[in-house]
């Protein structure tokens, strides 16, 4: 009996077989590129034998059924290599690859064939940077069946022994291209890849075989061999790794490696180690950028970059124009840093494809998108000086391809302080109402479509002046002195784009905003009025020559802004109209990157501008990084909107006309050149990284705001001679323990013009500065829960003041400031990953500047000025602050 039952299980085995042998189904690896080569590939498969065949250029998969008795694999891949394109099994010949038209042009590798080291052994490339990468690489392949899976990073290769008939390494690699990592016959989803951790995203324009610059794994081979019995043991799997340095899955600030330009990108995780109610106070735990003191009456802080006011960085709000004209003074309040999912900011001149007002550099921010799960957080925020804020952010998924974004916002300063007891607040009352929406859409895995739609409204209302101004009565009417300043803003904007089906390299985007802000304020008798109209277009294509080493984006834009301004009695109306060309092109090599680009902007006002601007890096090993950039950028100057933290003096406003088209005045140009060398190494066994960087500023034609002339006086003129800043700065980030984060820095800033009265430093510029941020962190718990400690300590130097020598001895300044030290300190509670509670301090060596109003009891006299601030001017406070999330 058992043997007629084993007969008939071969029967119907043998059967089975032979039915199913008669039409097949293959997935294979063929290279090409475009769709030429789609054609070419499936045509000569039909004319193999296939029945069908359906080739994507996005993944180099072609499908391809046929009748085994009527041809096979072989045959299919011979023709198609015969044709001109490796495959699996199959090199073509180097003259028939030649005579490819060179769109079709891939890139060959000797080592491209899959290799068999016995049977049951095989090799697949596989993409990937680090241990993370590692682990969910060999994990991914046992779970789908493999007996043993080695990943090695250096080589990017993964070694399998399966058996054929319980898996397959078509289902090994799908499985692996769903967690996340390309390889040889399946590409990840858009969405799989970036869902990984920062460490773990690789460059998906490296060739397979290529040398991984990324590599984030010790340069000794791993001995680690994961197999299939491991898998139900975790412990063990963990373990058995061996010869490799575990790296954080996101670094809270990082600084990247692939980037051309010096990027760093701040996560939000950075953004909790301080207060960070706005945008202002996002970089207190970074280095490069310096944040100026708040105005003495305005209440107003300032970026600083490579030595140079924040009118010379471009900062864009998802890649669009942000703070810029009319809000310059007070836009960095104008976002919230609880709506900030990230920060990118570049050293140097950025891309041309943003534009050309860039000089120093390139910050932008990201709002918050969705998540995996709907989610909706509530921050509660309040200091020992009578601010709060509230946040709500609520992010939800509405369909598989559209999502929204929720961000509320509100801040109210109610009580009046003056801790000088110079008659002054210290700080404006007021409030702040803002509100945003964002829908975005995304499905660029099938369509190739995705957009994003943002619409956002900004009332926001401060009071400053001396205590006793009576907010009923105008200003005409009583001898107090007030500060109003109303401020009512509106933008919409949207961001779409297309990938081409097939053409993975090849894109489209367009974006456009529309920007409507007015601000209403008096400074004292000092009226000041303005309107601005903005709208902002840019067409970008990107594609390539041949092949991904050589790639270009080319575009247009289109730039209007109307300004309506009144100071005193005086209006100054102007309307920019700006449509400008560019083309940028990148060549990438085994080692090296090139960016080159040049811009044509048509200005109706300025005139026809050509904006040049080069990036250039290079990699000794992948862990010594080489940058070198030079660029040049102009831009127009807003003498009124961006000196208002001088309007609350006595000193009048003169401009000294150069035939220029705005205020009489002509653009400014700038040229920025800078190096830089990024070494990592291993410090105490630990990642450590060291950044030093040089950069030098030179202008062509600048706005200067001169101080120095009169202490009645604020004068702009266009510069006759030379002026220019040079930065230097080195960075050292290690991790001498577990979960302890240590960032120092030193930055040195020579930066001087050639003034009316001849070449001065050019005032409130410290030339020395220090920096010293630690950041500790309990290991969580159960649930989740831990505690962080982040302190950061900043060292000023001393710094030239405006020269008064036309006021009274007891109202002039000294030649130099005092150096000076701020400690600023958090601690804070996780209980989970829902909820938070923190606590925190700045300015906690209560360091203060004296008398930072100039003769504050006569504010309507001839020697009142609160524009003269170096130092702080609030002595040490605490704030708190509690997040949920549900």
């Amino acid at each position: 009996m058992k043997l007629l039952y084993k007969s008939v299980l071969i029967i119907v085995l043998f059967a089975a077989n032979f039915i199913f042998a008669q039409n097949v189904t293959h997935a294979v690896l063929v290279k090409g590129e475009c769709g030429m080569c789609k054609e070419r590939i499936e045509t000569t498969a039909k004319k193999a034998g296939a029945k069908t065949a359906n080739w994507s250029a996005s993944t180099k998969i072609l499908n391809v059924e046929f009748n085994e008795s009527e041809t096979n694999l072989d045959t299919v891949l011979k023709k198609i290599a015969d044709a001109g394109h490796d495959n699996e099994r199959y090199s073509t010949t180097q003259e028939t690859y030649n005579n490819l038209p060179d769109c079709c042009h891939y890139e060959r590798q000797p080592s491209f064939l899959k290799t068999e080291k016995k049977d049951s052994e095989l090799q697949y490339f596989v993409k990937g940077n680090c241990v993370s990468c590692k682990n969910r690489i060999e994990k991914a392949a046992l779970d789908a069946g493999a007996d043993v899976a080695v990943w090695d990073a250096h080589t990017q290769k993964i070694t399998l022994q399966l058996d054929p008939s319980k898996t397959s390494a078509e289902a090994i690699l799908q499985k692996i291209a769903d967690v996340g990592h390309d390889n040889e016959m399946f590409q990840s989803t858009e969405k799989a890849y970036k869902d990984l951790p920062a460490c773990c995203v690789y460059s998906r324009t490296l060739a397979f075989g290529e040398k991984n610059p990324l590599v984030h794994i010790d340069e000794q081979p791993s001995e680690s061999v994961a197999r299939k019995d491991f898998s139900d043991h975790p412990e063990h799997y963990d373990n058995s790794i061996e010869g490799v340095t575990v790296i954080k899955e996101r670094d809270a600030t990082a600084l990247s490696r692939k980037d051309v330009g010096l990027t760093f990108n701040i996560s939000g995780k950075e953004l909790l180690k301080a207060a960070c109610c706005n945008l202002s106070e996002s970089f207190e735990t970074n280095a490069t950028v310096d944040v100026s003191y708040s105005n003495a009456v305005t209440g107003t802080k300032q970026l600083k970059m490579l030595g140079l006011d924040q009118k010379y960085t471009s900062l864009t709000k998802e890649l669009l124009p942000e703070i810029r004209g009319l809000a310059s003074p007070y836009g960095l309040n104008f976002i919230p840093g609880r709506w900030i999912g990230g920060i990118q900011l570049t050293k140097g001149g950025s891309t041309v494809t943003n534009g050309y007002e860039s000089i120093t550099g390139q910050i932008n921010t990201e709002l918050l998108k969705q998540s995996k799960e709907p989610e909706t957080s509530l921050n509660i925020f309040a200091d020992s000086n009578a601010r709060t804020e509230a946040n709500i952010t609520h992010t939800s998924n509405l369909t598989p391809h559209w999502s929204q974004s929720i961000l509320l916002h509100g801040n109210g300063t109610l009580v009046k302080s003056d801790h000088n007891n110079d008659g002054f607040l210290d700080q404006p009352t007021g409030t702040q109402l803002n509100a945003t929406y964002l829908l975005n859409y995304t499905d660029l895995d099938h369509s190739g479509w995705a957009t994003h739609f943002g619409i956002n409204f900004l009332q926001d209302k401060r009071k400053a002046g001396q205590v006793d101004f009576d907010w009923q009565k105008p200003q005409i009417s009583q001898l107090n002195y007030g500060v109003g300043i109303d401020i009512s803003r509106f933008q919409v904007w949207n961001k779409t784009g297309h990938i081409f089906e097939g053409k993975p390299y090849q894109s489209i985007g367009w974006m456009n905003q529309f920007t409507y802000h007015q601000q209403d304020s008096f400074f004292g008798l000092r009226d000041y009025f303005g309107k601005q109209n903005t709208f902002y277009s840019n067409l970008i294509f990107e594609s390539i020559f041949g092949n991904t080493n050589h790639k270009y984006k080319t575009g247009a834009s289109f730039l209007y802004d109307n300004y309506d301004e009144d100071y005193l009695s005086q209006n100054f109306k102007r309307t920019e109209t700006v449509p400008g060309l560019f083309f940028e092109y990148t060549l990438t090599g085994t080692n090296y990157t090139l960016v080159a680009g040049a811009r044509t902007d048509f200005h109706n006002l300025a005139g026809t501008q050509f904006t040049p601007r080069l990036n250039f890096k290079y990699d000794f090993t992948p862990k010594t990084i080489l940058r070198l950039s030079a660029g040049k950028g102009f831009r127009t100057a807003n003498v009124f909107a961006e000196s208002q933290g001088y309007f609350a003096s006595n000193r009048t406003i003169e401009i000294i006309p150069n035939d220029g088209e705005i205020y009489g005045l002509k653009p400014e140009i700038a040229w920025n050149y800078g190096a830089s060398l990024q070494q990592e190494f291993q410090f105490l066994g630990r990642k450590s990284t060291v950044v030093a960087d040089f950069f030098r500023t030179d202008f062509q034609q600048q706005v200067l705001l001169d101080l120095d002339q009169s202490a009645q006086k604020i004068v702009f003129y266009n510069l006759n001679g030379t002026s220019f800043a040079n930065s230097f700065q080195t960075q050292w980030d290690f991790t001498p323990i577990r979960n302890f984060e240590v960032r120092l820095a030193y930055k040195y800033y020579d930066v001087q013009a050639d003034y009316a009265n001849g070449r001065r430093e050019v005032p409130f510029m410290a030339k020395h500065r220090g920096f010293l941020n630690l950041a500790y962190a309990t290991s969580k718990n159960e649930k989740g829960g831990f505690w962080t400690f982040d302190t950061t300590l900043n060292v000023v130097g001393k710094q030239r003041l405006p020269e008064m020598g036309t006021n009274p001895a007891e109202f002039q300044l000294p030649k130099y400031s005092g150096s000076f030290s701020t400690l600023n300190a958090q601690i804070a509670k996780n209980f989970n990953d829902k909820m938070r509670v923190y606590i925190g301090g700045e300015n906690l060596t209560s360091y203060t500047q004296n008398n930072p109003i100039i003769d504050a009891a006569n504010p309507f006299g001839n020697y009142f000025d609160g524009g003269m601030v170096y130092a702080p001017i609030m002595p040490a406070h605490i704030y708190l602050g509690f997040d949920v999330k549900f």
